[in-house]
């Protein structure tokens, strides 16, 4: 990514609504998973923090190509962070009960075809994958490209890649549905042309408001036919 995003993304990933939302629902699809818990492009380590606090009994790590990012990622979580590739993982086979990947296979300098066979040798058997992406290509905007995003993809696209390389029992569902519309408008309209990043702090009445938001969508108990990211969680047979 471009070096001041690692930085925006220290500072805002602990507070900022959209962050949270995710880290919520990642911890979400790590309930009743022991063990030893693998973030594969770990960041700044916002989510290890997390769980950190949330789920204490798991055992942490993490793997960051960025050298200073993954210094910053074992300083804030206390994890055991590596500085490694997800196309190439340094870790042994069956070493992990899970691993979770948010925003990392839509990367340009991530291969989908070499990493997810990487997720599934360092997995054990029956251990869980969580894969978190941005959704619809057709949303891909100046954001997407200061962090280096070339692929966004719907929830049934999602799936057919997971299932792809063997995983089973393959969910995907559409997050950040209701606030998708305010998405289209703030990257296809507003930001045209731009280079900001879309990570920024946010008046505290509008980070509350967009996150009551996410929190009232995370508890329906049915999916969103549409949304801005796609959760996904399977197995390794």
């Amino acid at each position: 990514m471009h070096p001041d995003e690692y930085e925006l993304m220290d500072r805002a990933e602990a507070a900022m609504w959209w962050y949270r939302a995710l880290h919520a629902r990642l911890c979400d699809a790590l309930v009743g998973v022991p063990g030893r818990v693998l973030d594969a492009g770990c960041g700044t380590g916002g989510f290890l923090a997390m769980l950190r606090r949330q789920r204490p009994d798991l055992i942490r790590f993490g793997v960051e190509w960025n050298r200073d990012a993954a210094a910053r990622a074992r300083q804030k979580s206390g994890a055991a962070v590596l500085r490694g590739s997800v196309n190439a993982l340094p870790f042994a086979g069956n070493s992990f009960d899970a691993a979770v990947s948010a925003d990392v296979l839509c990367h340009e300098a991530v291969d989908p075809l070499a990493a997810l066979p990487e997720l599934k040798r360092v997995l054990r058997p029956g251990g869980r994958l969580v894969v978190n992406m941005p959704a619809y290509q057709w949303l891909l905007s100046a954001h997407d490209r200061r962090v280096q995003n070339v692929r966004r993809l719907t929830a049934a696209d999602t799936a057919a890649l997971l299932r792809q390389f063997g995983f089973r029992r393959v969910r995907a569902r559409y997050w950040n549905g209701l606030l998708l519309p305010l998405m289209i408008v703030q990257r296809k309209i507003l930001a045209r042309g731009g280079a900001e990043s879309d990570v920024a702090p946010f008046p505290p009445w509008l980070d509350a408001m967009f996150h009551a938001i996410t929190d009232v969508e995370r508890r329906l108990p049915f999916p969103l036919p549409a949304g801005g990211s796609v959760l996904a969680v399977a197995e390794k047979p």
